[in-house]
């Protein structure tokens, strides 16, 4: 199967759009995980099922009961519709999610189904369905044997709203 140029721009215009869902939602950038959905667009995120901007703001608040969070994304499969203004796609994902309150460490494996959509050159999520695999909490008995302390943490720079990316 040939695959166009064009096609791979779009390809990895998509791909952003799942990277800058990411970045949002660890950083507690509603801007930035605004950005991946269009306005319209729905996601079905489990307990939340209603307009994807909505969710965004429930993220921003409910995600404050972890100190940081890390999506780690990959095998981003997707298909385009034959009118090539549509297209189809299965992320895989495994969160790390640290408690702000204790030493514990909650992690979620699961994928996301989502419905693209190219508006005025520009591709969004129009629809995603969230779903799990599996969870595992546990507590962090031991640290590595290197001293952290020197170290940023994770929260240094939530949120990140107007910083530019790696500062």
């Amino acid at each position: 199967m040939a695959v166009t140029v064009d096609q791979l721009v779009h390809r990895e215009s998509i791909c952003d759009v799942a990277r800058r869902y990411s970045r949002g939602v660890d950083r507690l950038d509603a801007d930035c995980m605004r950005s991946a959905y269009w306005p319209d667009a729905i996601d079905e995120h489990g307990s939340f099922v209603g307009n994807a901007w909505e969710f965004v703001d429930h993220c921003m608040t409910g995600h404050t009961r972890w100190r940081s969070t890390m999506h780690c994304i990959f095998n981003h499969l997707i298909e385009f519709d034959p009118d090539g203004m549509h297209a189809r796609g299965e992320v895989y994902n495994t969160t790390y999610l640290f408690r702000a309150d204790s030493a514990v460490l909650d992690t979620w494996w699961g994928r996301y189904l989502d419905r693209y959509e190219e508006r005025a050159g520009e591709w969004r999520i129009v629809h995603r369905v969230c779903v799990h695999e599996g969870t595992r909490t546990e507590e962090i008995a031991q640290t590595m044997p290197i001293s952290t302390e020197m170290f940023r943490q994770g929260s240094f720079d939530r949120p990140t709203a107007g910083r530019p990316l790696g500062t």
